[in-house]
């Protein structure tokens, strides 16, 4: 009983004097694709002893790990030996996902249309593997019992409670044959698991969709109704994916709950081997979320930056993913392809962004 009474006052004191503001920064990045020029260019980088994608993340991997907690969409299944393939089904190696975890990824996202590329089977050896490298994941399940044991997500970031949600428009047309469980969007579901989450203590929920018309640089109808549905739900944060360009940022107001919300439509491509000029890159948002003096946990701002998915110059060559302070590293033949990318991004994010502006940071050009 004493030790229990010790317990409650701690907790109560805690919260009648929260003490010094504690600052979160989150990360997010868009869709890791995995076509097969990457997966036959990182076979020649590993003299065919495996498949090497050491050097695609090097560069970008000191801002991923300057964040608290970085996620990003895994738009591929690991299917396993056997299996590796680009397009239209697409199956990676599991040194994929270790590269993404070693530049500092923390969360993989697993609800997006190529998720039953290797039907069940590949859905849950995904789930497997990711366990097996000790990243997180949301979006995908064993089966339906399973989402009811691990939904909510709930992460301790620097002692905030974050709630992580993960949804998809759609599997291609690819249904689950032997009960693997995706997160369809479905707004009675999404509500549900938004108020489990809620009752389970998160202080803020962020939830990630994959959403839109593919190479469309803005969002459509859908995709603000269901935004305005998520922040009528209390979201705190909503990032999407899928189109594979960018789509624009806003700070939204939720005013019943006095509080402002982070929307992003869409991050575009991480890593590719697309080769139209708005699919060459994509962007990188910080979020960050601080407890105030008050012991509230609340979003507080967010900017973003850019970067580029060079392709391979050489065979040991391989795909690199080059940021905007580091542009000098793009290959001679390539700058143009940036410099198209980039300027298309720029006129979105100048005419539609709203209080999600471009960082600019010296310090970056020494990393």
């Amino acid at each position: 009983m004493t030790l229990l009474l010790f317990s409650l006052f701690s907790f109560l004191t805690g919260i009648m004097n929260p003490g010094e503001p504690v600052t979160v920064e989150m990360l997010f990045a868009g869709d890791a694709m995995q076509h097969q020029a990457q997966l036959d260019q990182a076979k020649s980088a590993s003299d065919g002893k495996g498949y090497d994608y050491s050097v695609c993340f090097d560069l970008l991997a000191p801002e991923i790990t300057d964040a608290d907690y970085a996620v990003v969409n895994l738009e591929v299944p690991l299917g396993g030996p056997g299996t590796y393939s680009g397009y239209p089904c697409f199956s990676a190696p599991d040194s994929y996902a270790a590269a993404l975890r070693d530049a500092g990824f923390d969360m993989m996202l697993t609800a997006n249309n190529h998720c039953l590329d290797r039907s069940d089977r590949g859905a849950r050896r995904t789930l497997a593997a990711l366990d097996s490298l000790g990243l997180d994941h949301i979006g995908t399940y064993h089966d339906a019992a399973q989402r009811d044991s691990l939904v909510p997500f709930i992460k301790d970031i620097k002692g905030i409670r974050f709630g992580f949600l993960n949804y998809t428009y759609g599997t291609n047309g690819i249904e689950p044959k032997a009960g693997a469980e995706v997160a369809l969007i479905d707004r009675n579901k999404i509500a549900q698991e938004i108020q489990a989450t809620r009752d389970a203590g998160a202080e803020i929920l962020v939830v990630a969709v994959h959403w839109g018309v593919e190479y469309v640089l803005l969002e459509n109808a859908m995709q603000r109704d269901l935004a305005d549905f998520l922040v009528g739900q209390g979201v705190d944060m909503i990032i999407g994916g899928h189109p594979h360009v960018i789509q624009p940022m806003k700070i939204v107001r939720n005013e019943k709950e006095n509080k402002d919300v982070l929307v992003v439509y869409s991050l575009g491509n991480l890593i590719s081997n697309m080769k139209t000029v708005d699919t060459r890159g994509g962007a990188l948002v910080r979020a960050r979320v601080v407890r105030g003096t008050d012991g509230k946990a609340r979003f507080s701002d967010a900017d973003y930056d850019t970067f580029f998915s060079a392709k391979p110059t050489g065979k040991k060559d391989n795909f690199r993913v080059i940021p905007s302070w580091r542009q000098e590293l793009i290959p001679a033949g390539q700058i143009s392809h940036w410099k198209l990318f980039d300027q298309s991004a720029q006129r979105i994010f100048e005419k539609h962004n709203i209080n999600v502006p471009r960082r600019h940071d010296e310090n970056k050009q020494t990393k």
